[in-house]
């Protein structure tokens, strides 16, 4: 059985169903899936919507329904607004799923290329974690094993031996005042040297052509890293077009009117937004070499 986890609130239960949809649609036939939907509460209608999704691929979903005061110690932590306290939930999943050895656990901003069977199965020796890095290279130049949180693969039977949670909580407890990074900072702190940097095409952090955390033409998981989502109009997402194929495979498929205001219209407004926001692209080295290996370097 292959376990994937999601944590969501009633707003991103439609963004957890694309990511649920896209792991669906490249599974392969004996691929077993079980999903685990971490939230605080969804409505009836909202856990409906997703369950209509085994029509794509037969499989488990579970919601899983959690009260916040378990997260109390978190709350205080000073880091994005945008950021909910739903991202925390990861922390405690040895916990919250105590007959679940392994996982996947991903984040509603990503959709998933391919099955999940090779990434389940990572050898990850004795390490408690498994994930890609970061694109920060500032994050990175202090901690090169620095990995970003969209998408991890944990141990969870480790995590409960180890008492890892006892261990995030109390860096936690010590750094409440510093952590800038929300979970993400406290999972790269807490497991340094015991987390396995995976192939990066399990985590392509992409917001547009030129920021890519890799420029590989097959992107296995797409993480959508930006502020601004391929749900936002006007987005700079260079992979947005993967958002829209997979929304399209779930009970939030567009009409034909709908699709006219999110591909054309949407796309000449990202287009016109970029050219606002960096006028001199064309001067950027990074962007030439985003281009050389998205459209001229050979695929390997």
């Amino acid at each position: 059985m292959i376990n994937v986890g999601l944590a969501c609130d009633e707003n991103y239960s439609k963004y957890a169903g694309v990511v649920i949809a896209s792991v669906l649609a490249n599974a392969s036939d004996s691929d077993e899936l079980c999903f685990y939907i971490l939230t605080d509460g969804l409505s009836e209608e909202k856990q409906s919507e997703i369950l209509k999704l085994k029509e794509i691929k037969n499989c488990e979903i579970n919601f899983v329904t959690l009260d916040e005061k378990l997260f109390e110690a978190y709350k205080n932590i000073k880091t994005h607004s945008y950021i909910p306290i739903c991202t925390f939930y990861r922390l405690k999943l040895s916990t919250i799923l105590p007959n679940i050895e392994k996982i996947i656990y991903l984040d509603c901003d990503v959709v998933v290329n391919k099955s999940l069977k090779e990434l389940f199965e990572s050898d990850l020796g004795e390490n408690i974690a498994g994930g890609v890095c970061d694109i920060n290279k500032r994050m990175l130049k202090k901690n090169p094993s620095y990995v970003n949180a969209g998408m991890l693969v944990m141990d969870l039977k480790k995590i409960r031996e180890q008492n890892i949670e006892d261990e995030f909580l109390d860096w936690t407890q010590k750094h409440i005042d510093t952590i800038k990074m929300g979970d993400q900072e406290i999972i790269n702190e807490v497991l340094k040297g015991r987390i396995k940097i995976l192939d990066d095409r399990w985590n392509v952090q992409s917001s547009n052509f030129t920021n890519r955390s890799s420029y590989t033409r097959n992107p296995w998981i797409i993480h959508f890293v930006s502020k601004r989502k391929p749900w936002h109009f006007g987005s700079f997402s260079y992979h947005k077009r993967y958002y829209f194929k997979y929304l399209q495979m779930t009970p939030w498929a567009l009409s034909e009117d709908e699709k006219k205001y999110w591909y054309d219209k949407n796309r000449t407004a990202s287009l016109f937004g970029y050219l606002k926001y960096r006028p001199l692209f064309m001067f950027r080295p990074m962007f030439y070499k985003a281009f050389f290996y998205t459209y001229i370097k050979p695929v390997d």
